[in-house]
């Protein structure tokens, strides 16, 4: 991509005014290295003529020329560059019909604005029209196109003509759903948890859609900003979909691109075909969906679900394993009753439980748990019911259960006792575990849910459920509940009877976000194995001698995952690195006293904040600005806070770790864990801070951004590191 250089001079050569220019080229260059931009633009021609009254000119060989408001008003660059990129990529994919790609990358250009926040320059008064949830009339679309033309190449007189827009309304009706930037459309058919906050650019995990490389993040077992890598596979899949409804069938695009999702997924876990493979918006919607072919296999007896450590899972996972709206809103958009039970999920499903600790917080014996999954299972068939029991692997700090030989005995059980074989769902969605332990989980006839989202670092809110041969079958027979059409469409399922339920159609924001995955879940299968295990056995090694250096700190213990021997295995060591914080109001002369859940919360949002503007004079102000991403405070009971459970922070060893952060390029590998290693040592060097500050930090209590803060002595627009 170039970059900007041409250097405004005043008639008269006033040396002030270039000074001046130079400057602000200096930032516009800045702004032209946006990690997001710079991904969109790839190798496309950028040029700036001083001479352009206009915001820019996409020129018929395709180079983008930016004009003088760019260079006079940096802050309005962004969305000039966002919309002259999507402008020239759409005339080339529709070069005979222009206005309709000049008008679609309008909307985008729109959309993309209000992603920007209140920083953002003032945009034209057509940002209103084409930002709304519905297109503009027919009239309104002559106004704003004509304001449009000059931007690019001269299009045919009839092509913009009396009757065209009445064509062009027709179409931009149909696409308007499918049109702006990918951080937009992957906030979409999730729910309310993914939108962006304008405010800080960050959703409810605070994480963002946009890459976010000047950020220190080790929060793979919570939610993870996109990389660069992930951001492209997503930008490339939403090019794909949006050229497919300008030039061809675009709904027979859509369905393709899904199966192709659905393909990937498959082949990395050594799956046959696509049969097997349900996409889902998030764990907690595999978990309906395992309940939901459990019932398609109970003969119709009422379901008896097993539950590990519930909350050690996703936070709506008991109200989903027991057939009932786990929010308020459903991937789909549908306003429904948390709690209340989904149609066709019958109210006699029986939810059990099966704690992984102790209630001082210590981990329970393997043996202990192996025992109470298996009378709780006896119980339940005893009582007429088909048994659904979990294996957890892993759990929010890492721990595994049950036993895989307890499991194994379970079928001769339940055959001893007249009853159906228990249906066992895998809980893989933290998925640490190498792909050949999934596949061996599938071998064995069971259910395994995963996500692309926690340990392959992919935008959160992309689930899918693995189907063994004998329960996809079920699927050709009977029907899913009537109330899933309101949760999936019937693309996310193998095609078979029992998916007519569902509507036709596509969830796009759950396909963009498994591109993205997908773009990390490839870039870690061409890591050789041996490699992956001594990356992460180096990274968690130093930080576990950090942690358990501070005395700030206390590790939580969790014992490695019990797995079966596999050869270069790396998932047989945790990846979760767990601690309490000191509380700092604490006395002194106490023993170690952690941080309750609620200042844990506030810890967790202040190392995701700028706060260099907030400590005093003589902090160390760089290390303030640091902006630090780790997993989300676990409630957890501490013999230290009776009545009250403490939070542990999570530091968590992800799939981006191994096969490196993409601005990381140009680091030799020893070099890049050097400085991964650093990063997390700044991260509890942070914590520290936060410690010493803490009350301070209370009183005006930080929020988290995307971005650090600009100086506060600096007049210079915000640029981003």
């Amino acid at each position: 991509m170039a970059a900007p250089g041409t250097c405004a001079h005043s008639d008269d050569g006033n040396r002030d005014f270039c000074v001046l220019a130079e400057r602000l080229t200096h930032d516009l260059a800045c702004v032209l290295e946006r990690p997001d931009l710079r991904v969109i633009a790839g190798a496309r021609r950028i040029g700036l003529d001083t001479a352009l009254a206009g915001p820019f000119v996409v020129r018929a060989d395709g180079m983008v020329v930016l004009g003088a408001p760019c260079l006079m008003v940096p802050a309005c660059a962004p969305v000039v560059l966002r919309h002259a990129l999507e402008l020239a990529r759409l005339i080339e994919a529709v070069p005979d019909d222009a206005v309709l790609a000049g008008l679609c990358a309008a909307r985008t250009a729109a959309l993309f604005a209000e992603l920007d926040g209140p920083e953002g320059a003032p945009g034209p008064d057509w940002h209103a029209d084409m930002a709304a949830a519905n297109p503009p009339g027919i009239g309104r679309l002559r106004q704003v196109w004509v304001e449009l033309a000059p931007l690019q190449p001269p299009v045919a007189p009839e092509c913009a003509g009396e009757g065209a827009f009445d064509r062009l309304a027709a179409r931009l009706e149909a696409l308007w759903p499918l049109l702006g930037p990918a951080e937009k459309l992957m906030a979409e058919g999730g729910d309310a948890r993914l939108a962006i906050d304008p405010a800080t650019g960050l959703n409810h995990y605070g994480s963002s859609h946009r890459p976010r490389p000047w950020a220190v993040t080790y929060a793979s077992s919570t939610a993870s900003s996109v990389s660069e890598r992930g951001f492209a596979g997503a930008e490339a899949a939403r090019a794909r979909l949006v050229q497919g409804d300008l030039t061809e069938d675009g709904a027979q695009v859509r369905a393709g691109m899904v199966a192709e999702v659905r393909r990937r997924i498959a082949e990395h876990y050594g799956m046959t075909g696509v049969e097997g493979v349900v996409l889902a918006p998030s764990g907690t919607d595999c978990e309906l969906y395992a309940l939901a072919l459990a019932m398609l296999g109970s003969g119709g007896h009422s379901v008896g679900n097993i539950l590990l450590a519930p909350e050690e899972t996703g936070s709506g996972v008991p109200l989903a394993a027991k057939g009932c709206h786990f929010a308020n809103d459903t991937a789909l958009g549908a306003q429904v009753e948390k709690g209340g039970l989904i149609a066709g999920f019958p109210a006699e499903t029986l939810l059990l439980s099966v704690p992984l600790r102790r209630p001082d917080g210590a981990a329970r014996m393997p043996a202990e748990i192996d025992r109470d999954c298996l009378e709780l299972a006896r119980r339940s068939w005893r009582a007429g019911r088909h048994v659904l029991l979990h294996r957890l692997d892993l759990s929010k700090t890492g721990l595994l259960a049950p036993g895989l030989e307890m499991l194994d005995r379970l079928a001769d059980a339940a055959r001893a006792d007249g009853a159906t074989v228990p249906d066992i769902v895998v809980d893989a969605c933290q998925a640490r575990l190498d792909p050949v332990r999934v596949r061996a989980y599938l071998d064995r006839g069971w259910m395994v849910m995963i996500t692309g989202s926690k340990f392959f670092t992919g935008p959160p809110f992309c689930g899918a459920l693995l189907l063994p041969e004998n329960v996809a079958a079920r699927l050709r027979g009977g029907g899913l509940p009537a109330g899933l059409a309101e949760y999936c469409h019937r693309a996310a399922w193998p095609e078979a009877p029992a998916a007519q339920v569902l509507p036709v159609g596509e969830n796009v924001g759950l396909m963009l976000r498994w591109y993205a995955a997908l773009a990390e879940m490839t870039a870690l299968r061409e890591i050789p194995r041996p490699v992956v295990r001594a990356r992460l056995a180096r990274f968690l090694t130093a930080l576990e001698a950090a942690i358990d250096s501070d005395p700030d700190l206390r590790r939580l213990p969790v014992p490695h995952p019990a797995r079966p021997p596999l050869a270069d295995a790396w998932d047989d060591r945790g990846t979760i690195l767990s601690f309490f914080v000191r509380d700092p109001l604490a006395s002194s002369g106490e023993d170690f006293v952690p941080l309750a859940l609620e200042p844990a919360r506030a810890l967790y949002r202040w190392l995701n904040a700028d706060l260099s503007r907030v400590v005093p004079e003589g902090a160390d102000r760089a290390l303030a600005g640091l902006l630090c991403h780790v997993g989300q405070p676990v409630p957890l009971p501490h013999p230290m806070l009776p009545g009250r459970v403490a939070g542990a922070l999570r530091l968590s060893a992800g799939a981006r770790l191994v096969s490196g952060e993409p601005s990381h390029d140009g680091l030799v590998p020893d070099l890049r864990m050097d400085r991964e290693i650093g990063d997390a040592r700044r991260v509890l060097a942070k914590i520290g801070l936060i410690l010493r500050y803490w009350e301070t930090l209370a009183a005006a209590d930080p929020v988290q951004t995307y971005a650090p803060l600009p100086a506060m002595d600096s007049g210079a627009p915000v640029t981003l590191p």
